[in-house]
Order: structure tokens, then C-alpha cells, then sequence
């Protein structure tokens, strides 16, 4: 991350793949029946669990990749997969499977949940958040541990974004409405699109020499 560029780049993937405004719909269902301030409290808390959760992928997921036998280049191709589904999903404006199950979804309509669940995990904190830091973070290895700090950084600035955007969920529906919020979330399917077939030839060229021109 030697440039402000790099950087920018970090947060606008992190940010896609995150996701927060497909969780402001969800978010209001469950809090339909609740005061501001205990809105705020729980947009705190889910945005506080996706930090921790992401943080802790970021310092011991490579770790537990070798625990498992697994190559980093296998893992981006499966993590470009993952990503993959979800973009699909997100191009039709649904949260997708990979994010949450359909028993989930009822959970939460029906406020069965706490909240943290599955709003947090896995709506938030998922398969391809948690895969996606574990790449980036492949990337900065090799120098000074500060290297981790930018990557931290994005995953601050990623859930900062994410607790402001639930806080203020009826003013974000009120401004933007169901069509604003679509349109949004279509044209982040798009960008994680890129981003997951990226994924896919990073893995691949680091696996097969063959590949190695096309993931430049």
C-alpha cells in the first residue's frame, strides 16, 4: 500500500464487498419496533463485530490456511468463486445464499435473532469479507508488521461507513428509496464482479505458470 491510490483501492473493495447498504433494509425489518437510541446501540454493535471479526481473519487466517494444508493461490481461486456468487446475487438486488440462508432471512423478520446474527455475521462479516481480507493481507506480507495497518485501516473506515449507514437506515430509505438502494447494490455487483474474476487469475497465475500474463 505505497500509495494513496493502493489505499483507495483497498477501500472501495472492502466497501463492495461489505456491502452496508444491503443490510439497511434488513436492519429496519428488524428494527421496526424499536427507538432511535436503541437503534444506534445495535448499528454500534454490528459494526464493532464485523471490525473484530475481519481484524482477527486478517492476523491468523493465512496461519490457518498452512494448518490446513491449503496454498494461498487455491484460496483466491475459491474466494474469487465465492465472490463470484455473490456478485450474481447482487446484480438482482437479493442478499444471496453465500450471504444468508433462506431460514436466516425468516429468523430475522420475524426479530427470533439478537441481531448480530445474522446481520453482522454472515450478512456483513461473510465468506467473501473474510476471504477477501485474508488476500489482502496475503499481499502486504513480506515486509514490517505496519504493513497490516493499512489493511486495518480499511476494515475501520469500511465499518464506519457501515454504522452510519444503519443509524441513519430510515433517513438513508427515505433519501434513496427501494429503487436508489437496488441501483446501488446492482452497481456493487458489478464492481465485486472484477474484483472476484481478479481474484481467480491472481490464483491461477500463481499456480500455473501458463497463466502468468493474465492477470495483469
Amino acid at each position: 500500500m505505497s500509495t494513496f491510490s493502493d489505499y483507495l483501492r483497498l477501500v472501495v473493495t472492502l466497501t463492495a464487498v461489505v456491502d452496508p447498504f444491503l443490510a439497511v433494509p434488513f436492519f429496519l425489518t428488524f428494527t421496526a419496533t424499536r427507538g432511535e437510541d436503541e437503534r444506534r446501540r445495535l448499528a454500534r454493535i454490528v459494526a464493532l463485530t464485523v471490525f473484530i471479526v475481519l481484524a482477527v481473519a486478517v492476523f491468523i487466517g493465512e496461519a490457518l490456511l498452512e494448518l490446513i494444508g491449503a496454498s494461498l493461490s487455491a484460496f483466491r481461486v475459491g474466494g474469487g468463486l465465492v465472490l463470484l456468487l455473490m456478485a450474481l446475487a447482487m446484480l438482482n438486488a437479493q442478499a444471496g445464499g453465500v450471504r444468508q440462508s433462506r431460514a436466516e432471512a425468516q429468523e430475522l423478520e420475524q426479530g427470533e435473532l439478537q441481531g448480530v446474527v445474522p446481520l453482522a455475521m454472515p450478512l456483513l462479516a461473510g465468506p467473501g469479507s473474510i476471504a477477501t481480507c485474508i488476500v489482502l493481507m496475503a499481499r502486504a506480507r513480506g515486509g514490517p508488521w505496519w504493513h497490516a495497518l493499512p489493511v486495518l485501516g480499511a476494515i475501520g473506515l469500511t465499518c464506519a461507513a457501515a454504522y452510519l449507514l444503519l443509524a441513519s437506515a430510515p433517513r438513508t430509505e427515505k433519501v434513496l428509496g427501494p429503487s436508489g438502494l437496488a441501483i446501488l447494490e446492482r452497481a456493487a455487483g458489478l464492481l465485486l464482479v472484477a474484483i472476484a474474476v481478479q481474484f481467480m487469475l491472481d490464483g491461477l497465475s500463481e499456480a500455473l505458470p501458463a497463466f502468468a500474463g493474465l492477470g495483469r
